[in-house]
């Protein structure tokens, strides 16, 4: 495999983000009681996971959580921060950087929930991804509805770009700046996106501009879904880099998301797209890759769609691997409690890698072998390693 490259930062923590890596939940690895801590952390994705390869999870937290029978995890559960601490090394905030979040009110900003996600990180070794800066949903109604100029939106938007991405500079290693601003005909969204509805597309490269002055070692992303397999919307944004770079625009990378449904099919041109986009010097990422399908009255799928389930996620950690800026995987989430899914697609779900009692599914095990086997000494790991051979 080629050499991987991944910045680690770490720095400061607050009292939440101070929880040691060996403080592991006694379902998600092997029993302390009987196994020592050492080959209990070897069983996670963040130990098997090939060197400057960071493997990720979404912070559960905003969105529907706040509406769900549980209190919101990250905050609430020292048990959901260990499993996030054992066995991820980059976390991508779920809805707690976004706008409705992050800028309630015009001028006013909350940083708490954000502060604290990224000071865990860092207590723990972990990177951060920033999502996200400029996206035609889940804006405050103050921006949405008000009565701006074309000029006051500007400078709302440069504000809260230096504002948001200055905070954190030195910090956040990738930001998704620009998030799903074309629809699946590869047409920019010209009239749901406030921005490029009242300021026509050249604001996408002063957005950019704008993080890039905020914090120069950033990573600068593109994010969208449907963007897997060769077709009109990737080709738009391959398209749309291809002239910003060419206007010295510091864009740096493309985020696949890949929310995948088993009932549509998995695009087997995964790996040949991110590479199109790694030969434009981009580095590339999944980033909230997660694989619903039909359940029943229990919120599972059969075992048979599971193990197809297991495969998707194989097949596009695979393609990302096999690519060698393809720094970052992420799954949107830890645990299927959590997920987004069920209140989107109603009869869905089933979707992330752990359920219940954090009980590690076949795409667990497809994703924790996958890891191994691309690293150093992968035949020698799975051989000594029993969990692995699933």
């Amino acid at each position: 495999m080629t050499t991987r490259t991944a910045l680690l930062r770490t720095g400061a923590a607050t009292a939440l983000a101070a929880l040691s890596l060996t403080a592991l939940p006694q379902a998600a690895v092997a029993d302390p009681g009987t196994t020592p801590p050492g080959l209990a952390k070897q069983d996670t994705l963040r130990w098997n996971a090939p060197k400057d390869f960071h493997i990720g999870s979404a912070v559960a937290g905003g969105g529907h959580h706040t509406t769900a029978d549980y209190p919101e995890p990250f905050p609430s559960d020292p048990r959901y921060r260990s499993v996030l601490a054992a066995e991820f090394s980059s976390l991508t905030p779920e809805n707690q950087m976004k706008w409705e979040f992050v800028h309630p009110e015009p001028g006013v900003y909350d940083f708490g929930p954000a502060d604290d996600i990224v000071d865990f990180a860092e207590a723990n070794g972990q990177v951060v991804r920033g999502h996200t800066l400029f996206w035609h949903s889940q804006n405050p109604d103050w921006l949405e509805n008000g009565d701006y100029t074309p000029e006051e939106l500007r400078a709302i938007l440069k504000d809260h770009v230096h504002t948001v991405v200055g905070r954190y500079a030195g910090r956040i290693q990738q930001w998704e700046v620009a998030n799903e601003i074309f629809d699946d005909s590869g047409q920019l969204r010209t009239q749901d996106n406030i921005w490029l509805r009242e300021l026509g597309p050249s604001i996408i490269g002063d957005v950019f501009r704008w993080a890039h002055e905020a914090d120069p070692e950033a990573k600068l992303f593109f994010n969208d879904y449907n963007v897997e397999g060769t077709n009109a919307k990737a080709d738009a944004y391959y398209a749309l880099i291809q002239d910003l770079l060419a206007q010295g625009v510091p864009v740096h990378g493309f985020g696949m998301q890949t929310h995948l449904g088993l009932q549509y099919g998995f695009d087997g041109r995964m790996q040949a797209n991110l590479q199109r986009f790694d030969d434009l010097g981009l580095e590339t990422a999944v980033t909230e890759m997660d694989v619903r399908g039909p359940v029943g009255a229990d919120g599972r799928m059969s075992e048979e769609l599971r193990q197809k389930q297991a495969e998707w996620f194989r097949s596009a950690l695979s393609a990302c691997l096999a690519v060698e800026d393809c720094n970052s995987f992420t799954v949107w989430g830890a645990l299927d409690e959590h997920s987004w899914v069920p209140n989107t697609f109603p009869g869905y779900g089933d979707a992330l890698t752990m359920e219940g009692d954090y009980e590690r599914k076949p795409a667990y095990y497809a994703l924790q072998r996958t890891l191994a086997e691309a690293g150093p000494g992968g035949a020698a790991r799975l051989a000594h390693h029993p969990a692995l051979r699933r």
